[in-house]
């Protein structure tokens, strides 16, 4: 029986500047603390699940730099159990870092990054010799060479996922929240081999070119019906949408699964970097272990409420049955 997630995609590292104001262009602003952690979605998801207590087999595949950076990323992984023999180290790029500005009376963020070694990764760093049972890669539209298309209209990433689940893997795959005209051409060749796909509602909006929201706030209803249009564009499997409020999950017999996300004061975020990673992580948790959508769902909001109160995107995150006691204790309400 296979078992176990190979975790594929961005390898960042996170520079994170607490600031008191974002500012104007030629204005300043205060930096109010700075640290170093992890990020992107290969990175924070392997971390969230670590941090859940997953106790199935994770293998990383990816790129890094020949760095101190990526020497990093290789120490902490090895130290969370994590096998890396399928990480490859380059000289050509530096490993791929962002520098966040997060105002600290929102936890918004701004994001300043460099592609670097992420930018390399192409089709043939993948074996999928692993007998995991899923394939999770993250983030289309931040992976250069995967993201580019082929001459049959495909793109290196939708070969990679069909290869993925010709050889018996269930392919996962998220999105980044990418301000172009881009999405539709990058990400709907690999809708057909994708059985769980990860989205915030602007990504939705993207891919779609259906609005998402009324008056600046979420609408369900709109989610419900933008996320029609990927069905007829060939996806067939599991379509999640997260955002604010909640999260939705659709199938393509227009099954629909809602769950409400857990409040959260303003004055108790730590940051909203990697929010939307530690849901992914939760909800595949719950997928691996054959859960109901639901639960996985709701798991999954946890995971993103306990994740939501560290600066970090990872170290607030407690165990699973942890972050479901967390959400038995407080009322989900839309705001």
């Amino acid at each position: 029986m296979r078992k176990g997630i190979l975790v594929a995609g961005n390898w960042i590292i996170d520079q994170v500047k607490v600031i008191d104001v974002y500012p104007k262009e030629e204005a300043l602003a205060n930096i109010l603390e700075e640290y170093t952690t992890n990020g992107g979605c290969a990175y924070n998801v392997t971390k969230a699940l670590k941090r859940l207590g997953f106790a199935a087999p994770i293998t990383a595949v990816g790129m890094v730099g020949d760095d101190e950076n990526g020497n990093n990323i290789l120490k902490d992984c090895l130290q969370m159990g994590v096998e890396v023999v399928n990480i490859s180290t380059t000289n050509l790029k530096p490993t791929s870092y962002t520098n966040v500005m997060t105002v600290k009376s929102t936890g918004m963020r701004t994001f300043f990054h460099n592609r670097g070694a992420n930018a390399l990764l192409n089709n043939s760093h993948f074996q999928f010799e692993s007998k995991s049972k899923i394939f999770h890669l993250g983030y289309l539209l931040l992976l250069d060479e995967l993201d580019s298309p082929e001459r049959d209209g495909q793109t290196h990433a939708s070969k990679l996922l069909k290869q993925a689940q010709e050889k018996g893997f269930l392919t996962s795959v998220d999105l980044v929240s990418e301000d172009s005209e881009r999405f539709r051409d990058v990400v709907n060749p690999s809708l057909p081999y994708i059985n769980y796909l990860f989205m915030n509602e602007f990504e939705l909006s993207r891919l779609t070119g259906m609005p998402t929201q009324t008056n600046g706030k979420t609408s369900l209803n709109k989610c419900i019906s933008a996320t029609k249009k990927v069905f007829e564009n060939g996806f067939e499997g599991l379509l999640i949408v997260h955002f604010k409020e909640g999260a939705v999950a659709i199938d393509k017999d227009n099954s629909v699964f809602f769950q409400t996300a857990i409040k959260i004061e303003a004055t108790k975020i730590g940051s909203t970097v990697g929010a939307g990673d530690a849901f992914a992580a939760g909800v595949l948790f719950g997928i691996h272990e054959n859960w109901s959508v639901q639960k996985s769902l709701e798991l999954g909001v946890a995971t993103a409420f306990s994740s939501l109160q560290h600066v970090s995107p990872s170290e607030g995150i407690q165990s699973y049955t942890a972050c479901l006691d967390i959400a038995k204790l407080y009322n989900y309400n839309l705001d």
